[in-house]
Parts: structure tokens; sequence; C-alpha cells
């Protein structure tokens, strides 16, 4: 029985590696490729046959959108099933999508169950499902977060959450809120209509106005920017009753230029302190690390750095 292909398209590492441990978790029978780009991906799909392509929307080169155009162009990739796996989770966004020839949409940042959704949803309308579905699925771990950080060492997950926290250069002599075990996520709210984008209240004494969104598998929560570097985010967020987890992929919402118009940054959580040093501090502050590649983000926040927003007291991570 032939397998069934799947191309992961993605210029972020992290975001691929995430994808690609959650199919073969899943169905074990999986073929998987992946490329960094639209271009690398339109390579691949000239010279090899695919059931399934699941791409990021924003990537050098070539983005989501026109690999997906070029794909409806060509006879024998017309009718292949295309998921859109992006932050771009806009109303307006979306409907560009569908107009292009999508066949389902994912938002980041996704649970394993929403993403496994949309997958069998693809294969199912070409009828490639059932060849998956023969292959008995390994018992799935649930919460993305954990799942994330399995995907990157290989189930050691305590040990290596307690490193990640401890290189934190703004760690201060409080307890690692990410430490303990997450429960499972509830579907991401705020995807398609996500609310104008403001600082929360009562932000610590200290804290620069530089304000954002921050979205989670959880939820969405309002943060404070502290600081900001080509490479992360120092954020200060309202601690809640689900706590945010080292490695867990999420979206950094920040408003842009005078349009107030919304740049979206993707990237995971690298390390997660209380700010005061008290166990129940009321307030995180965690460090947000950059996955994404386009040269335009990067530009963006460069200039913002350039603009001293958000910047004061940062040390650089290494």
């Amino acid at each position: 029985m032939s397998k069934v292909s799947v191309l992961v398209v993605d210029d972020a590492s992290f975001i691929r590696d995430l994808v690609k441990k959650c199919l073969r978790n899943y169905f074990p029978g999986i073929r998987i490729e992946d490329a960094v780009n639209g271009k690398k991906a339109q390579s691949l799909l000239a010279r090899e046959a695919f059931d399934l392509v699941l791409c990021d929307w924003e990537m050098p080169e070539m983005s989501g959108l026109e690999l997906l155009t070029w794909c409806r162009q060509q006879d024998n990739l017309r009718g292949m099933p295309f998921v859109m796996v992006t932050s771009r989770g806009d109303k307006e966004n979306v409907v560009q999508a569908i107009q292009a020839g999508v066949s389902g949409y994912v938002s980041k940042p996704f649970t394993n169950e929403q993403l496994l959704t949309k997958v069998k949803q693809a294969l199912h309308k070409v009828g490639k499902l059932d060849t998956l579905m023969n292959s008995a699925p390994t018992k799935m771990n649930s919460a993305f977060g954990n799942d994330s950080l399995s995907a990157l060492t290989g189930g050691k997950a305590a040990p290596v959450a307690a490193a990640a926290a401890a290189v934190n250069p703004f760690a201060k002599p409080a307890v690692v809120a990410a430490a303990a075990p997450a429960a499972v996520a509830a579907p991401a709210r705020g995807m398609l209509n996500s609310p104008p984008v403001k600082a929360p209240s009562a932000a610590p004494a200290g804290a620069n106005r530089g304000q954002g969104q921050l979205r989670l598998s959880s939820g969405t929560q309002q943060c404070v920017i502290k600081a900001l570097s080509l490479k992360e985010a120092l954020l200060l967020v309202k601690r809640t009753d689900t706590l945010p987890q080292v490695l867990e992929s999420a979206v950094l919402d920040m408003e842009q230029g005078d349009n107030a118009e919304t740049a979206r940054l993707n990237g995971y959580l690298h390390a997660i302190v209380a700010h005061e040093q008290t166990p129940d501090s009321e307030w995180l502050q965690l460090t947000f690390r950059f996955v994404d590649k386009d040269p335009q983000k990067l530009d963006y926040i460069s200039r913002l750095i350039a603009r001293g927003t958000a910047q004061k007291h940062f040390v650089p991570g290494a």
C-alpha cells in the first residue's frame, strides 16, 4: 500500500518540527517532506507527487498565497488539498485564501486536535484518509505546549524545561511558572476577529508602555512589551488560572504605523518567571523568542528598536 505524502511549508523550523511531530504521532505510516518557503516547495511539487500541502502564509521568496495560486494553475495540482497554517486569521485573509482555492485554514497558534481535524477533512475529500487510518494511531498528548516540548527534547520534558528557564537572562530568584504540566488546551479564541490591541490595566511600575496581544492555544492575553531585540521580546502578562508553558508556540500581535495595522510575529515561549519575587506573583515575565525569517517582519522589528520602542533595560538573548 502506497504511503500518503504530505508537504509541510514554513520558514520557521520550530513550526515545521511541531507539525511533523504531530502528524507522525497520529499517523505512523505517513511520509512527510518539508520546505523553508514557497519557492522550495514549488520545486518539490514540480518533481514529486503529494497528497496534501500544509503551508504558512508569510515566507521569504514566495508566500503561501503565491504558492497556492501557482498550484491551482497547474493541471496536476488543481485538486490537491492545500491547507493554510498561519497567524493571518483575520476574516479578510481567510476570504482571500478561499478565493485563491484553499482547502482549509488553521490559525496559529493551534492545538494538535485543530491541526489533525483539518488534515483529516482534507484527506477525506480526496479519498486518502482511510489509507492513513489503517495504521493504528499512537497515543497522543493533546496539550500543545507539552507536545512542542516533546518534539524538541525526545520526551525529556521536565529537565529541559528547567534548563530553558535557567538560561533566561531576565530571570529573578522567583518561582519558574511554567514548570508544572499544562491542562488540555482549550480551543483557541479570537482568531478571526481579534479585539483591538491594548495594554493590560495596572501594569507593574517600571514597565514600558509598548503594548501587544499574545495568542496562545489556550486563549488570548493582553501584554506589555517591556523590551525588544531582533531575536526576542520580553513581555509582562497577568497571571491566570491556566499558566503558559516553556516552548509553547504563540503569536504576538503588535500595532504598527499610524493606521494601527497589526504585525503578527510567530514564536515560542523561551522562558517564564514570576515578575515579583514571590511565588504568588500577579504578573508573569515571558521571554518570547521569534521564529519568523520573513525580511519584512525583521525590518519592522528593526524599526521599532530604532525608535526606542520597548527596549529599556533590555539585554539581548544569546
